[in-house]
């Protein structure tokens, strides 16, 4: 059975250590598109979360680092939503693909994994 990003981020502690993590990518280059911050509103709704929520994470987004989840399906959903938020707007910043890489590395995962993950998302994108 395949579990949902919902199914999986099963308490309040993990929703909002997963939307820090997909926000300090869509802010690593310090420029939020509109398709990034659109995606940030779906996330942010898709898991329940309120303005009250997220905004302590947005004002100390300068001192935040990834909180890496224990859960090996988790890890690897939440590193497909960090690979979906970086390639967002058509690009794959470098600032962006370093964090990508560090959260890969810091979850197990080569940077094969990752570039293949990109290339998957990119695909799908342009087609």
């Amino acid at each position: 059975m395949k579990q949902s990003l919902e199914d999986v981020l099963n308490t309040r502690q993990k929703k909002l250590a997963f939307f820090q993590n997909v926000i300090l990518i869509a802010a690593a280059d310090k420029y939020l598109d509109k398709g990034e911050g659109d995606l940030l509103l779906f996330i942010g709704n898709k898991l329940g979360l309120t303005p009250d929520d997220v905004s302590p994470i947005v004002d100390n987004l300068p001192v935040l680092s990834f909180i890496i989840p224990e859960d090996g399906l988790q890890k690897t959903l939440e590193l497909q939503a960090l690979v979906q938020m970086m390639t967002q707007d058509g690009q794959v910043h470098d600032k962006e693909y370093i964090l990508c890489l560090d959260y890969a590395n810091r979850i197990g995962y080569s940077k094969e994994i990752l570039d293949d993950m990109i290339d998957q998302f990119t695909n799908v994108h342009q087609r």
